[in-house]
C-alpha cells in the first residue's frame, strides 16, 4: 500500500467492490468524468468509500464519498485525511 491513494488504486478497489461498465474506458483519462458516467451510483461509492476506510485507516463520512462526483474529488477527499509521507 502507498502513503497515498493513487487514480490505479482507486480504479482497483473500484472493480473489486463494485465491477465495471464494460463500455467504459479505465485506461482513458477518467479523473474528471463523474462516477455516474462511469457506471458508479451511490451504493457502489458507498462501497468503496468503505474499502477505502479499511485499506488505508481513514474515516471517510457518507457524504464525503458520495459528494464526491469524481475521481479527482473522492482522491482529493481522501488524501487530505492522509499522513504526508
Amino acid at each position: 500500500m502507498t502513503a497515498h491513494l493513487t487514480l490505479d488504486d482507486l480504479k482497483r478497489i473500484m472493480r473489486e467492490v463494485a465491477g465495471a461498465d464494460e463500455t467504459v474506458d479505465f485506461d482513458a483519462d477518467i479523473l474528471d468524468t463523474t462516477f455516474l458516467d462511469l457506471g458508479y451510483d451511490s451504493l457502489a461509492l458507498l462501497e468503496t468509500g468503505s474499502r477505502i476506510e479499511r485499506d488505508y485507516a481513514v474515516a471517510l463520512d457518507d457524504e464525503t464519498v458520495t459528494g464526491a462526483d469524481t475521481p479527482r474529488a473522492l482522491l482529493g477527499a481522501v488524501n487530505s485525511q492522509l499522513p504526508v509521507a
